[in-house]
């Protein structure tokens, strides 16, 4: 029996479909499978995304941490030994550089841009399927996220679209088949709940990488922890949350120098409020470094600002 197959014009792809399609077709030869051996001699695997056509690429920092030697493999089958320009562990991001040149590469767009319920495909090798493609909305905007280092990492973008192992490092990409995120972690024992570094974030990163290799930061060199306040106290000092910073230790450091001492609660760095560890990190940035910063705290129930000049994280 022989069958005849007639084309018609409502065989057009529908709207959703059309933009999938486009966003893989854009982005998808700009992908690849990063095989990363360690020291140990046990392999890991991600993705990445190419986004200049001399072989620079972004991924994720724990795609290849501890890694002795980086390979990538392009979807149409070319293989590149690639070097680590740089990673931050901070934001669980990294540039490799493949030995290549006048490769396929992806646009960046802009993650500020997006919307709630906005469609998102993410592209990547999970379990060392190449290629692959799901598709999801945008459901949360401005989550953090921890990283593997313990800091919070900022305006991480929430969605649905499935990853799996082997997702990490690869592109989330819009419609319009610009890359709007990093595809980093995804909750296990949950539906739906996968999450991706703002490509607005990556672009900074990935420019200071590409320039020291690193990213700078600053430190104050002392061990502090989140306490909870007692709610008169908080209400007596104008606060607006019920916590602060406990000083644990500080020694041999910037704050020790600047007379912070165990059992200080601090309470404004710089002149912003500081309600938890996470705060204080966050106003740690390079151009803190070398500065002087008024810090207010409570030690024995008088309130006192101190000047600490935050030492360079080397």
């Amino acid at each position: 029996m022989a069958f005849d197959f007639v084309e018609r014009a409502d065989d057009a792809l529908d709207p959703y479909s059309a933009r999938v399609t486009h966003a893989f077709e854009t982005v998808g030869p700009a992908v690849v499978h990063i095989q990363a051996q360690g020291k140990d001699g046990r392999a890991g695997t991600g993705s990445g995304v190419i986004f200049a056509p001399d072989g620079y690429l972004l991924t994720n920092s724990h795609v290849v941490a501890g890694a002795q030697a980086v390979s990538a493999s392009l979807t149409d089958g070319r293989r590149f030994a690639a070097q680590v320009i740089g990673d931050d562990p901070a934001t669980d991001l990294a540039v490799l550089r493949l030995a290549a040149s006048g490769l396929p590469h992806a646009r960046f767009g802009a993650s500020a841009r997006l919307r709630v319920g906005q469609l998102v495909v993410a592209i990547g090798n999970p379990l060392g399927f190449q290629a692959t493609v799901t598709a999801g909305i945008v459901s949360a905007l401005g989550r953090t996220l921890r990283a593997p280092n313990g800091r919070l990492i900022e305006s991480v973008i929430q969605t649905d679209a499935p990853l799996n192992p082997g997702n990490s490092g690869g592109p989330l990409v819009d419609g319009r088949g610009e890359v709007v995120g990093v595809n980093t972690a995804m909750i296990g024992r949950a539906q739906g709940l996968c999450f991706a570094i703002g490509i607005d974030t990556a672009v900074d990163v990935t420019s200071r990488l590409m320039r020291d290799g690193r990213v700078r930061r600053a430190r104050l060199g002392l061990a502090g922890q989140t306490t909870q306040l007692d709610q008169r106290l908080a209400r007596r000092l104008g606060r607006v949350g019920e916590t602060a910073v406990l000083v644990m230790e500080a020694k041999g450091g910037a704050a020790e120098r600047g007379g912070l001492a165990q059992g200080d609660l601090i309470l404004e760095f710089d002149g912003r409020p500081v309600f938890t560890v996470d705060d204080l990190h966050r106003l740690l940035t390079d151009d803190a470094a070398g500065r002087d910063a008024e810090v207010k705290v409570l030690r024995q129930a008088r309130i006192e600002t101190l000047t600490v000049r935050p030492d360079p994280d080397v």
